[in-house]
């Protein structure tokens, strides 16, 4: 079973930046699309971005965020810049087991999440 271990949320003031970190276990990571979705209170998991020979962008980010790996370092990256209030939500990160990144019946490990807050 792998394990998918978030890093880098926080708080931050509407228009700065965070990098998101995703640690993979395993040795089959290079062969896994990855990605990134959160969820807001009262409302449901939502994709953001994901990585596989191409990257895919949720239209509310797009611009604004860049989604990246390092299969050397089993980690997958989200750089999210210009914040807005609304990006807050607790961000998951996810391995795909089938072909439609948009979906999150398509993942098939998902990490624990880490809070990213936005004030305005």
């Amino acid at each position: 079973q792998v394990q998918l271990v978030e890093s880098g949320g926080g708080l931050v003031q509407a228009g700065g930046s965070l990098r998101l970190s995703c640690a993979a276990s395993g040795r089959t990571f290079s062969t896994y699309a990855m990605g990134w979705f959160r969820q807001a209170p009262g409302k449901e998991r939502e994709f953001v971005a994901a990585i596989t020979r191409s990257t895919y962008y949720a239209d509310s980010v797009k611009g604004r965020f860049a989604i990246s790996r390092d299969n050397t370092k089993n980690t997958v990256y989200l750089q999210m810049n210009s914040l807005k209030p609304e990006d807050t939500a607790v961000y998951y990160c996810a391995r795909y087991n089938s072909g439609n990144v948009y979906a999150t019946g398509s993942v098939g490990s998902w990490g624990q999440g880490t809070q990213v807050t936005v004030s305005s």
